[in-house]
């Protein structure tokens, strides 16, 4: 049982979430990634009722709403990490913040798998931006995680990994220990500054790994091929590559999902080519 909330307790709701089952340790024999969640920036997706995917929403977007309503489809929360970072080169939402937020979206709409924390991208061009180390970087990532289970502790977030070399990622589920965290007992625990680089050389050895100690992992934005490569050592992953795919295409005259639009020039916010993507990238793992 976790301890009742201290700070947030104005937000009555129960842990865990019906969409979270407890972790267990799995029989090492291979199984393909079991959940796809559809990355976007157009937060009123939650409330259609002809959306067939979970969906990734970050709280930079669904924080600007003042009013919300319970969601149609279930869904996890991006903290909005890599746009705050890479444009101020520090957190500006503190922790407080963000675990309000978290709150008022369970609450408010509801069907939320699971949260992220505010972590520390460790890309080389955000190293440059932040003036900081990897190392620093993990550091921070594991410090805001404790912090926010403090602030909200009946809130499903996430540990997630980062790094940039392979035995960083190691070296950082070594580090979530000495913070007191069991990477092992999460329901999910996800992998970070994966999806922006251009080799993942010794990258399929570090998630076989992780899976191997028990570790439940999501992918953070890994599109097609990295799920290819991936995806048996993967519970879960997201990605809206869709979307930028179809500005590219835009830029041809081509529509992605096959109709010209009156009021757009791409489908960069296109809901059917966005579950067009989806149902491919979804069956990766039964084809293979």
């Amino acid at each position: 049982m976790r301890p009742r909330r201290t700070i947030l307790d104005r937000h009555r709701t129960q842990w865990p979430c019906p969409c979270i089952q407890p972790i267990q340790i799995r029989n090492r024999q291979r199984e393909q990634m079991t959940v796809f969640y559809l990355g976007t920036h157009v937060p009123n997706w939650l409330w259609r009722t002809d959306v067939r995917h979970p969906l990734f929403i970050s709280n930079r977007t669904l924080g600007r709403y003042k009013k919300l309503k319970k969601a149609n489809v279930r869904w996890c929360l991006d903290s909005g990490g890599f746009t705050e970072l890479g444009m101020f080169g520090t957190w500006l939402t503190t922790p407080y913040q963000y675990a309000q937020n978290v709150s008022r979206y369970w609450d408010e709409v509801g069907s939320m798998d699971w949260a992220s924390p505010q972590d520390w991208m460790c890309e080389p061009q955000m190293l440059k931006k932040t003036g900081k180390t990897v190392q620093e970087h993990q550091h921070l990532t594991c410090h805001n995680f404790v912090l926010l289970r403090q602030l909200a502790p009946d809130m499903p977030i996430i540990p997630v990994l980062q790094g940039w070399m392979p035995d960083d990622y190691l070296q950082h589920a070594k580090m979530y220990a000495e913070y007191g965290v069991g990477l092992n007992e999460e329901p999910t625990v996800g992998v970070g500054s994966v999806c922006r680089r251009a080799k993942v050389d010794g990258m399929k050895q570090v998630f076989d790994d992780l899976s191997n100690d028990g570790l439940r992992l999501h992918g953070f934005g890994l599109k097609q091929d990295g799920i290819k490569l991936f995806g048996d050592s993967l519970q879960s992953s997201d990605s809206m590559a869709w979307s930028f795919g179809a500005r590219m295409a835009g830029r041809k005259g081509v529509y992605s999902c096959g109709i010209k639009h009156e009021t757009t020039k791409n489908c960069a916010n296109c809901i059917d080519w966005a579950q067009m993507w989806a149902d491919k990238v979804s069956t990766i793992g039964a084809t293979q």
